[in-house]
Order: C-alpha cells, then structure tokens, then sequence
C-alpha cells in the first residue's frame, strides 16, 4: 500500500533547501513592501547568529523542557490499532504542551528572538486561536505588550480561545474585511508591522511569509520530528513507515516530517481540508484546488479565481480555512516527497468522535482531519507497519464547533 504514496526523486537532498534567497526550487522568497525589507533582513540575519548561540539553545531548550513541558509523549494507540487492522498507530502527543497545541514550540522560539533584538512589542495573527494563545501565553512570561489579529468569524466560533487570550492579557483586534477568518488577520498584523516596523516584531504562526519565516517557523517546531525519531528508536527499535498530519499553513506538518525528509524510506501523508467537499467550492484544499501565485510575502500554491483573486477557504476548522500553504509544502508536493490528501469536514467530524471514543482523547479539529485519513488508510496496511501521526492539538477549543455542527445543545 505505501508504494502508492510516494515515489519521488531521491537524489534531492530536501536539507539544503532554502536557498539563500528563502527559496524552495520556485516557491517561498520575500515579496514586501520595502519598508520591510531591512526588517525582514534584520531577523534573518538575527536568526542566523541564534542557531549558532549556544545560549539561545539552550534557552530554548529550557523553556522547552521546563515550561512547555517537552518531550512530548508518543503513545501507542492500542484500542485504534486493533480495530484498524493492528498496524501500529502511535500519536506524537503535541497536545499535550502547554496552552493545548504545537504552536507554543514556535512561539517560544521567536520571542526569545524578538527579545535578543530588542523589540518590545509583538503582533500575530490567528485562526483557531492556538497561535493566539501560545503568543499571548510567551508575551505574558516575558512581560511584553501582545496584540492579536483575529478574524470575526474565528472569534466568534473560537469563543474559548478569544477568553483565554483577554485573561493573558493580550489585545484582540477584530477583522471585518474579506472572509473575516485567518487570511484577513494576516494582512491586517502585516499592515500593522509595515508601520511599527522600530519596535515591533511579528511572530507568524505557521511556516508560510515572507522569508525567513517559512524555515525558521519550521525549524522551531522540527523539535517534533527530532523527538519522535528517538522515542519510536526506543519503543520499536526501528523507525516508522509512515508520517501523517493535517495541513492548513503547514507548521505542524513540517515539524513532524522535517526531520525524516531524506530518509528516502519512510512516506509521508498531509491532509488538507476539503471543506464541502473539493467540487463544492467550499474548500481549504490549495494543493488540491490551487495554482501557484503570491499572497503574504511568498510564493506559493493558492486558491484563486482565472483572473488572480485569492479566493476565500472554507473548513469546519478555523485552523485549516487559509487559502494558501506554506512553499515548502509546495516544493514538496512537486518533488512528490509528501503526498497530499484531504478529508471533508463530515469526515473529519466523524474521525472526531471515533478518537474520543476509542482513544479517550478529544482531537482538535485540525488533527481530526489526518484522523480521518489514517481510519482510510490504516485497514490498508500490513501488521508490522507503524504509523505515526502528529496530534497537534486538543479540542476544547473545538467543543462548540462540534456541537452546532452535530446540532447538540450543550
């Protein structure tokens, strides 16, 4: 069944990319105002010296080990494995950090950044909220201002996650323009950094922007994929065959599979949100639905209608409805290293309640998508193939989503 997945050129050595210029082959690089430009290059070459600090790692890595509470446990999932088949599915624990989801690994990295330039006032944008969150939460360890972007529609269905942001003491900016969800937040905290570009650093969510954002998002979640290499090692003594997660920007996906990119052997599934379904129109699929094009300051696969407007993304899941992916997933999907998938918000709904049911653990919505593609897929495979998948966040935030969408009065 895996030789389906992928067949790809193995003689591309996927760690040298990006280029020096923040491309991957034809995707990412840094389309901006200029205003940014010496911004931008600023917190590239910042970022560059960090990686080389041994204090910055091992900063990191204290606030990893002691604050976020890393490593995350990967747990064999018993009761799922047995009734798909018995090949060995084990979830990457991720929501299990601190703040409930993988984003706070990104978080922390870049306001240890943000600090070691000294910026004192720090921007995001969110979807779901767990990048809300996670940068209201590093924004109150280290005593510094936090204004969050945020579309209408996400606060209004991410009710939980607004709440937690105010008591953390971050600033929520509503944004009413184009589909009031995660896209418009982003231009709106972009508008904002071109004109506070003195004192203000904008910590992206996931591994899209301009670069460096994409690698160094994705080399702060790596830690993902790191862990999961030494933990599986020690439980299996062999490493997986097979790497899932879901997909919307593509953080946590790239944090999983970075690390297992040139070992040629081992396959890799993203699952993007098919919303409605892919012939609906109502979708977050770009790889799926989408032509290459620029939006945030890359280049990169994107929804968008025959004369270049970006068109608006539709998922049960205010995490994955972004009409873009990061350029990294772009490269990888024409190299064929990853293969690229989706799953409708019905299917995701119905890998929501199996997980709660078999497993004991509430998914969030995000993670509930590659949930579905692993019950499709798992049933496929042989019994002494593992499957790891990265459970990248919980769902509490998700329970009122749910709930309307099963028409369940809570």
């Amino acid at each position: 069944m895996l030789k389906k997945i992928s067949s790809f050129n193995k003689k591309v050595n996927f760690e040298k990319f990006p280029d020096k210029f923040g491309r991957f082959g034809k995707f990412g690089g840094r389309f901006v105002a200029e205003t940014l430009m010496p911004l931008l290059l600023e917190v590239e070459s910042e970022y560059e010296k960090a990686k080389k600090s041994k204090i910055f790692k091992n900063q990191l890595d204290y606030y990893f080990k002691n604050y976020i509470g890393r490593p995350s446990p990967l747990y064999f999932a018993e009761r799922l494995s047995k009734k798909l088949n018995n090949s060995k599915i084990y979830f990457k624990r991720d929501e299990l950090n601190h703040t409930g989801a993988h984003k706070i690994n990104n978080c922390m990295g870049q306001i240890l950044l943000a600090k070691k330039m000294g910026k004192e006032r720090i921007i995001a944008e969110t979807g779901a909220g767990q990048h809300g969150v996670a940068t209201a939460t590093v924004c109150a360890l280290f005593g510094l201002p936090c204004i969050i972007y945020m579309g209408e529609k996400d606060i209004e269905r991410q009710s939980p996650n607004v709440f937690r942001m105010k008591l953390l003491g971050a600033e929520i900016k509503s944004v009413s323009n184009g589909s009031k969800s995660l896209k418009d937040a982003m231009n709106e905290a972009l508008r904002d950094w071109v004109t506070n570009v003195q004192d203000t650093f904008y910590i992206i969510g996931t591994a899209a922007g301009p670069h460096p954002y994409p690698s160094m998002v994705r080399d702060f979640q790596s830690v993902i994929g790191k862990e999961v290499r030494s933990q599986i090692i020690a439980q299996e003594n062999k490493l997986p065959d097979l790497l899932i997660a879901c997909i919307g920007g593509g953080s946590n996906a790239l944090g999983l599979f970075y690390d297992f990119l040139d070992d040629k052997e081992i396959k890799m599934l993203a699952v993007e949100a098919a919303g409605l379904g892919l012939s609906s129109g109502k979708h977050a699929a770009s790889l799926s639905g989408g032509k290459p094009g620029v939006l945030h300051g890359n280049k990169t696969y994107l929804l968008q209608n025959q004369d270049g407007q970006i068109e608006e993304a539709h998922s049960i899941s205010a995490g994955l409805d972004y009409p873009g992916i990061g350029p990294e997933h772009s490269f990888l999907f024409e190299q064929k290293r990853v293969k690229y998938v989706s799953a409708t918000d019905e299917e995701a709904l119905e890998a929501f309640k199996y997980c709660c049911k078999t497993e004991g653990i509430i998914p969030a919505l995000e993670p509930a998508h590659a949930l579905a593609a692993l019950i499709k897929i798992a049933p496929k495979m042989s019994k002494e193939e593992i499957i790891v998948m990265n459970m990248c966040g919980r769902g509490d935030k998700d329970i009122f989503t749910v709930a309307d969408a099963l028409k369940i009065k809570i």
